[in-house]
């Protein structure tokens, strides 16, 4: 028995090894790992401030920086809340008109997702400022406040002509079709709007019977849910009509005409990739010189016929003067058009090719009206084949930048909440165009100096 057995006698002996006590020893369990684990539950208090969260020259401030300059009077206007009188005060646009704007230019397009970065993205909590907002308010902010979205964008072309970054010589014009938050089930017949809307009405009588009875809270608001699918059905069935009617011009069968029971506005219509869905069509008129976007317009027709004098009178209005040259693309010169905007400025636009290729077509019909004679010859000419270049350089760049940005599906309903969100992306393209062309208007290489607001 050895030395350390007489010692430790419970203790087993180990056995003998070749190489002496040193193999021993290498034969032993190698000791576990120590590391530092991350501990989370441990309190930390911080020294900061919203201020230094978001680094000089960041969009956020680039974007509060012009929001500043603007005039907001027609958002402050529906503003209930006064010094003096009883209620909650309202939030400040500047702060729900700036966060759209950063948002869209992020490429977030929807209420409920700006209400979650304002309590976790430090751009979007320093725009707010330690302000809470909810979703609710920034989609009834974008819904409600069309009219004073459209007096921004008027402020903004004009303060662009102003430091004459706009100079409105050639604008160019083209739609963009934008998939519909409708979904493609939701459309219905006639026959079947009927039948679904007499469904409903007999549901809102049966709850408003069960609420006398038992005014409960969940039975007001299935009532009130009821109620809101009637006059969506009713709204369905009253643009029956006129969906029937484009039905019957294109040589198809009246009674095929379907509307959406979600979406009354939303038309079907034919996309880019060549298949049908759910879409609103979007007028963007651009000037040629500085991609500036001076007309906006949302339609409910999938074709562009019809559209371009009534940009033409929007974008005059709006910047109080016309502009020399238009723009667009083979399917906005109807002859009407041209006729209507002659007088206006000077249409280019590509003259359809006739079934014989030996026919001149710039050469004017005898059926042709002095302005469309006019364009028919102009429009072979060397300089308007060179200046109609402009066309896609600027509308389809225009287009691009907005696709980019997230105006690929709409996450609202209704034509009115629709023309919100085109006159959003509008401002906000206009807003990146001034960083580059006229940066004094949103506060870059100011200084201290505050650059007179324009009336909106």
């Amino acid at each position: 028995m050895t030395q350390t057995a007489a010692l430790f006698p419970d203790e087993p002996t180990p056995p003998a090894r070749p190489g002496g006590e040193g193999a021993a020893r290498s034969a032993l369990p190698k000791p576990a790992a120590r590391v530092l684990m991350p501990n989370r539950n441990p309190l930390e208090l911080r020294a900061s401030d919203l201020e230094s969260l978001v680094p000089p020259g960041h969009r956020a401030r680039l974007v509060w920086g012009y929001v500043e300059r603007q005039n907001l009077e027609g958002l402050y206007a529906g503003i209930k809340a006064v010094e003096g009188g009883a209620g909650r005060a309202a939030i400040a646009p500047e702060i729900l008109y700036a966060l759209w704007l950063y948002a869209t230019l992020e490429g977030v397009g929807h209420a409920r997702g700006i209400a979650r970065l304002t309590q976790s993205h430090e751009a979007y909590r320093w725009i707010c400022g330690g302000v809470q907002v909810n979703y609710h308010t920034l989609a009834d902010f974008r819904s409600q406040e069309g009219d004073a979205l459209d007096e921004l964008l008027t402020g903004n072309v004009a303060s662009l002509m102003a430091a004459g970054a706009v100079k409105l010589k050639t604008v160019a014009q083209d739609g963009m079709r934008v998939r519909a938050s409708a979904g493609a089930a939701s459309f219905r017949r006639e026959e079947r709007l009927k039948a679904c809307l007499e469904a409903a009405r007999q549901q809102v009588a049966t709850l408003k019977a069960q609420l006398a009875d038992d005014p409960a809270r969940k039975q007001a608001a299935r009532l009130r849910a009821v109620s809101e699918r009637e006059a969506r059905i009713e709204a369905a069935l009253a643009r029956q009509p006129e969906l029937a009617a484009i039905k019957k011009q294109q040589g198809k069968d009246p009674e095929e005409a379907r509307s959406s029971t979600t979406d009354a506005d939303a038309t079907i219509m034919k996309m880019g990739d060549g298949g049908f869905r759910p879409a609103f069509n979007f007028q963007y008129a651009s000037d040629t010189e500085s991609q500036v976007i001076i007309g906006v317009e949302v339609v409910t027709a999938g074709s562009d016929q019809g559209q371009m004098s009534p940009m033409v009178e929007q974008v005059s209005e709006r910047c109080g003067q016309s502009p020399e040259n238009w723009l667009v693309d083979g399917g906005y010169p109807e002859h009407g058009q041209i006729d209507a905007v002659a007088e206006t400025t000077t249409v280019y636009a590509p003259v359809p090719k006739a079934k014989n290729r030996e026919t001149n077509v710039h050469q004017a019909k005898p059926t042709d009206s002095p302005a469309v004679a006019k364009w028919r010859g102009g429009m072979g000419s060397d300089a308007a084949k060179l200046l109609y270049r402009d066309r896609a350089a600027t509308a389809e760049c225009v287009n691009a930048l907005a696709r980019n940005r997230g105006l690929n599906r709409l996450q609202v309903r209704g034509l009115k909440r629709v023309k919100g969100v085109a006159l959003l992306f509008a401002l906000a393209h206009n807003l990146m165009r001034a960083v580059s062309i006229a940066p004094q208007l949103v506060g870059i290489g100011t200084g201290t100096s505050v650059v007179p607001k324009v009336a909106g």
